[in-house]
């Protein structure tokens, strides 16, 4: 009875196309190689709701962003927490040398694909989210310095100190988009430097988060 019509919306990311060669980008046909039981339990959910799709005709679609950053963000994650240890005067913890490369993307522009994506994104299809801009660890973290001195003296031990990597943990993760852009006419809005600006801002005026 009264059986509303849903549509569901299952946001995953890039993690479960494994590490992705320089001068290559993943697209939704590219194989799942997830490297780490954290990525292998995405890749897993994502298999169990395209299962629901076949046999059940679950009204699904699934998506897979790259890493988001923002206003709000958990701060175990790294931009958050560079942030915090910036306006903190502490050391800035950068696994193994600081080269693993990350396509970035505000969350206020990711949350606009999902828009579209449930607007007109098609049951049981896939869609890479993705800025098609991939930064390392090290420059991020250069770049928040950056914006840091632009605001205030920054503290001396707010250095770069290079920790043991992370085991499992690949070395680059690259989405082909180009299925939403075209097919849903979406594309990124937010430049990382000014997305960051934003994000350090909003930071320190919510010290108590």
């Amino acid at each position: 009875k009264n059986k509303k019509k849903i549509k569901l919306i299952h946001i995953s990311t890039d993690e479960v196309y494994g590490n992705i060669k320089i001068g290559k980008r993943s697209d939704e046909k590219h194989p799942y190689d997830p490297s780490s039981p954290y990525s292998a339990s995405k890749a897993s959910g994502d298999h169990l709701i395209r299962s629901f799709i076949k046999t059940y005709n679950l009204p699904g679609i699934i998506s897979n962003c790259c890493n988001n950053y923002g206003p709000n963000q958990f701060p175990e994650k790294l931009i958050p927490k560079l942030i915090y240890n910036i306006i903190n005067n502490k050391n800035l913890p950068i696994y193994g040398k600081g080269l693993n490369s990350r396509e970035w993307i505000h969350v206020d522009d990711h949350c606009e694909a999902l828009i579209k994506i449930f607007e007109r994104g098609k049951i049981g299809n896939f869609y890479n989210i993705g800025s098609n801009l991939n930064v390392n660890n090290l420059k991020i973290s250069k770049l928040l310095i950056k914006v840091a001195k632009a605001k205030f003296n920054i503290g001396k031990n707010v250095k770069i100190k290079f920790v043991k990597d992370r085991p499992g943990h690949d070395m680059r993760y690259a989405l082909n988009s180009t299925k939403l852009i075209k097919k849903l006419r979406w594309k990124p809005k937010i430049n990382i430097l000014n997305g960051l600006i934003k994000t350090f801002d909003w930071y320190l005026k919510n010290p108590g988060y």
